[in-house]
């Protein structure tokens, strides 16, 4: 498919240097490929590409491509090392020899050798890669983070000599020169000019895949109008500015006309450990998540010693932007598809609960069947195998904590789930939605599962729902400090 005119309208100013955050395999190195080859001024590659004839002058510029996409670093040794021989290997590609030792007086002394030849172009990839390896240590961060600064200080000091510079990443550390002293870099990640500057909208995906879908739809046996449906419920629906049209995630799409297969391809390339143990060692309120709305200062720079939770899993593909009140200037964050929340919940209950995310689907779809079923005491017996055996340690003794293990595990049941629903009488705990029913739960933990049912009745919860047709069935439940268990529940259908 063709982007290149959102390209031009990059490319096709003067000057300048940019910054563009997009979760990791979005196709952010496809992107500063596409630049390099531009300002090396291959026009013969864009045959047939929209910016091939539009205003551009395919001039000639000396390139620095910076790819940090596998780098790690185990301190600041490491790091500086690891930066310096990025350096020389694009000095010898330039035919430059460098005099320097260390990375950033190296980076300096490549681009001013290069401007010599033309204002240089600086394209840095995934230019947070060190740092995100390291998050899960603090300490390890704070020690990568002046090297980083000094070397990407560079690219202020040298901004008269750039025809262009862009960076890419998942994340915005706010200690890092690149969003502190460089502060005329322009921010790309919330322009809604870019929005789909990256991924497939759908009309791309419909227009540009034609004889994939065909064979997808003949081995799938759906019609096409199904296939398209449920391809836009796997993997579509990641939006990164408001009220924006929403794109797919490359490398799921192409791993599913590659195989013929619904799959999760995406978790495949790596698995959410440090998220999942953040949002464990802070005792997050995961229903809150796809609740709270937050501000866009949320979105901002934030501190390696400072995680906050909402920003880096938006960031980084986790949550994506579902709904923005312009009134208040508020985001509502939600899971993008079915992938992303199928697999990330399977992570988060292997982490809150004894059930290894190996055994968990198995027992989630009998789960699924004994909802469908209205068996409402096989689904609270399976239940109760997801909260035994829960460490000591993480035993909290608050309602929050034993509603959350709850919540989580219907979202791994791919049931349509909500909590804290807000009622004029009040907030409903939990609300489960299948195909063809509507459950109502009610927690108490110092309390029984009758009170816990006649606050449902007595607030009229269920109200709400009336006029949905689906059968409603109103369920208390208590949970138990001795056990750290369900204990007692009371079920009772609406008539």
């Amino acid at each position: 498919m063709d982007k290149t005119v959102l390209i031009h309208q990059l490319v096709g100013r003067p000057s300048g240097q940019y910054f563009l955050s997009r979760p990791r395999r979005f196709g952010k190195s496809l992107l500063v490929s596409t630049l390099k080859a531009i300002f090396q001024g291959r026009r013969e590659l864009f045959q047939g590409l929209a910016i091939h004839d539009l205003p551009f002058d395919w001039k000639t510029h000396p390139v620095i491509h910076i790819d940090l996409g596998d780098q790690t670093a185990v301190n600041a040794a490491d790091m500086e090392r690891n930066l310096s021989g990025i350096v020389g290997e694009q000095a010898l590609a330039n035919g430059v020899e460098l005099r320097r030792d260390d990375p950033s007086g190296r980076f300096r002394e490549l681009v001013l050798a290069l401007s010599a030849r033309g204002t240089v172009v600086i394209l840095v990839d995934e230019y947070d890669k060190p740092l995100l390896g390291a998050l899960g240590d603090a300490g390890k961060a704070r020690e990568l983070l002046p090297v980083m600064k000094q070397f990407y200080s560079v690219i202020k000091a040298t901004e008269p000599l750039q025809r262009f510079a862009l960076l890419t990443g998942v994340s915005k550390f706010s200690k890092v020169s690149v969003f502190s002293d460089l502060n005329n870099l322009t921010d790309l990640t919330l322009d809604g000019r870019y929005a789909t500057l990256l991924g497939y909208t759908q009309e791309e995906l419909e227009t540009n895949f034609v004889e994939y879908l065909d064979r997808l739809v003949v081995a799938s046996g759906l019609t096409r109008d199904a296939l398209l449906a449920k391809i836009r419920d796997w993997y579509n629906g990641y939006r990164f500015v408001e009220d924006a049209t929403t794109v797919y995630n490359p490398v799921s799409v192409m791993r599913l006309f590659d195989t013929n297969r619904f799959a999760n391809y995406w978790f495949e390339t790596g698995t959410p450990t440090f998220l999942v143990d953040l949002l464990k060692a802070a005792r997050y309120d995961l229903p809150a998540l796809e609740i709270n709305p937050i501000p866009e200062i949320a979105f901002s720079a934030y501190e390696v010693d400072q995680l906050r939770v909402e920003p880096l899993l938006f960031q980084t593909g986790y949550l994506t932007i579902k709904n923005y009140d312009k009134t208040s200037g508020l985001y509502t964050l939600g899971y993008p598809n079915k992938e992303v929340n199928d697999s990330f919940a399977q992570y988060l209950v292997d982490a809150f609960t004894p059930v290894r995310k190996e055994l968990a689907a198995g027992e989630a779809y009998r789960m699924v069947m004994a909802l469908e079923s209205g068996c409402i005491e096989e689904f609270m017996e399976r239940m109760r195998a997801f909260f035994a055996g829960i460490d000591y340690d993480l035993q909290i003794n608050h309602e929050k904590y034993y509603q959350t293990i709850f919540y989580l595990v219907v979202k791994l049941l791919g049931i349509y789930v909500s909590a804290e629903v807000k009622t004029s009488q009040g907030r409903i705990d939990v609300v489960v939605e299948t195909k063809s029913r509507i459950f109502i739960f009610e927690f108490k933990l110092h309390g029984t599962a009758d009170e816990a049912l006649a606050q449902i009745k007595n607030k009229r919860y269920f109200e709400k729902y009336l006029s949905d047709g689906r059968p409603i069935t109103l369920v208390g439940v208590a949970f138990d400090l001795q056990t750290r268990n369900l204990g007692d529940f009371l079920a009772e259908s609406l008539k």
